[in-house]
């Protein structure tokens, strides 16, 4: 197991000109830290949230339908809502929940979204705001298809997505 320390890297992506065109473009993003994981994912906190981190996977609830019968189902813990700007390594938006004026809601660790963005989000607290450079194998194995507006998504290909987690339904901080 790699310790903390090993997974700080002040790594640059050369080859990622990523426009800000969005929410991101009042930081200088050069100047906050890179962080790479053991499965090669590296990010950037743009915004510290101070919120609680999402739940993943699920938990087993025992379900009784008569007296006689039990049974157990799979329950996904809560949903996070966050809003993504997905780009192709020259900076072109390939998706965007801004774009589409909706929060995205799914559940973390629930095969909903590609392995990297799950790992990306994981670490995250509601409130936070972070770039996450997602390589090959955790993106998109099939690729993407292009369509009007969107470009291509090769198999395996790196992807950059920008996120903001806006909240954990169940989970929101008490203003008082």
């Amino acid at each position: 197991m790699m310790s903390s320390e090993s997974w700080v890297a002040t790594v640059t992506w050369n080859h990622v000109h990523v426009p800000l065109q969005h929410e991101f473009s009042t930081i200088h993003i050069t100047a906050v830290p890179m962080v790479t994981t053991e499965s090669g994912l590296q990010y950037k906190d743009i915004k510290v949230g101070e919120g609680p981190s999402p739940p993943i996977g699920f938990q087993f609830k025992e379900l009784s339908t008569s007296p006689s019968t039990t049974g157990f189902a799979i329950e996904f813990l809560n949903p996070v809502a966050a809003n993504y700007v997905a780009m192709v390594p020259s900076g072109q938006i390939f998706d965007s929940s801004l774009e589409k004026g909706q929060l995205y809601i799914f559940r973390v660790g629930s095969g909903q979204v590609i392995k990297g963005l799950d790992e990306g989000i994981l670490t995250m607290k509601t409130g936070g705001k972070r770039r996450i450079y997602i390589p090959g194998p955790l993106a998109f194995p099939k690729g993407l298809t292009s369509a009007p507006g969107r470009p291509r998504v090769a198999a395996n290909s790196p992807v950059v997505f920008d996120v903001s987690l806006e909240y954990i339904p169940g989970l929101e901080i008490d203003e008082e």
